[in-house]
């Protein structure tokens, strides 16, 4: 494995090829299937959380899981065989792919294959720059309010103090003063990757918008029960929802919390960033399509608004329902189950499909 062989020349597998920097790897295989076809893009199935395979056939669409073409044409141990494998896992990064588009750099090379726009970067850095302050200070906080940090940044005595703050730091770091463009050096290292948190940190503050209405909805809807049976569970998986976000943020907050020590060990403080990025963009990816919704919803009663709460809640339900709830719905949709007559019921017991345990992120 590792070298697919032709009549007049070898090829590099994709392995050999990821070490390479002369072209960015895309996706190419060799077998005829991919070829034949009239059309042919990967994603996730939303339904089984595996990579599957979507071919245009005519007027039909067909979805073939990944795995079921490797067995169905042999392709383990072989060049398409370890694209393939290759393809799965960038599928995490993209919403989707098609033959001849570069595979993330995530994969490859641990860069995101996206950018902060240019405000996230300069909050990043704000951000980095003030906690130098406080540990000067003494007073060492996180600031991640960007208004805030924005408006200490607009201070005119700003620059000239972190001038200075940049060459104690040199000098506690065992640098010398003299070399405190190294502490730049790090500061923006820093700042480079926290910029990616930064910007998913204003989709996050989408997600809370999406909570406010559908609290606004409960109340515009407080006696229509038929809407509240699925708005009330709404709100509590999105709060939820909003609690996992909440950890992820903090814990990626927290990693620089000890500015110095984050200094001192540089290049572990970038991976473990690095590592938080991908969590919360492969999560924030499944994200996009309900929160352009959601930002285009008016806050009214309508038919859409229902519609929305509905889809809103077959997003969450299998991605923070409780795991004894998803075993409980396996009972109740079991032919030799016996109905409750308890007469307690609720839109968790009745609407969600039987997946079998919460759905994978990963």
């Amino acid at each position: 494995m590792g070298v697919a062989m032709t009549s007049d020349d070898q090829k590099p597998s994709p392995a050999q090829h990821a070490g390479t920097t002369a072209e960015p790897l895309r996706i190419h295989f060799e077998h005829t299937l991919f070829h034949k076809v009239d059309d042919i893009y990967f994603r996730i199935d939303e339904q089984s959380d595996d990579p599957v395979a979507v071919v245009t056939l005519g007027v039909e669409t067909v979805i073939l899981p990944l795995r079921g073409i490797m067995r169905e044409f042999n392709l383990q141990d072989t060049p398409d065989g370890e694209m393939l494998e290759l393809l799965a896992k960038s599928l995490k990064y993209v919403t989707a792919l098609r033959m001849g588009d570069p595979v993330p750099s995530e994969i490859l090379t641990r860069e995101a294959s996206w950018e902060p726009d240019a405000r996230h970067k300069q909050i990043a850095y704000h951000r980095l720059a003030m906690q130098l302050l406080g540990w000067l200070s003494g007073d060492e906080h996180i600031i991640t309010d960007p208004e805030e940090l924005l408006q200490v940044a607009g201070d005119p005595t700003f620059r000239k103090k972190i001038n200075d703050a940049f060459g104690e730091a040199a000098e506690a770091l065992g640098l010398g003063r003299d070399n405190k463009e190294q502490v730049t050096h790090y500061i923006a290292a820093l700042a480079h990757e926290l910029s990616y948190i930064e910007s998913m940190r204003d989709q996050f503050k989408q997600m809370q918008l999406i909570d406010v209405k559908i609290q606004e909805l409960r109340r515009l809807y407080g006696n229509h029960r038929t809407v509240l049976e699925i708005a009330d569970p709404c709100a509590r998986l999105m709060e939820r929802a909003l609690s996992d976000f909440k950890i992820l943020f903090d814990q990626a907050d927290g990693q620089t919390g000890e500015i110095m020590a984050a200094l001192r060990n540089i290049e572990r403080e970038r991976s473990y960033i690095q590592d938080m990025r991908d969590q919360l963009h492969i999560r924030l990816l499944a994200w996009k399509p309900i929160l352009e919704k959601w930002h285009n919803q008016p806050v009214r009663r309508s038919q859409h608004a229902e519609e929305l709460l509905e889809e809103t809640y077959h997003f969450l339900a299998p991605r923070y329902m409780p795991v004894d709830q998803w075993v409980m719905m396996t009972k109740l949709q079991s032919p030799n189950h016996e109905a409750d007559h308890s007469g307690v019921s609720s839109v968790e017991d009745q609407k969600v499909k039987k997946l079998g345990g919460e759905m994978s992120w990963f």
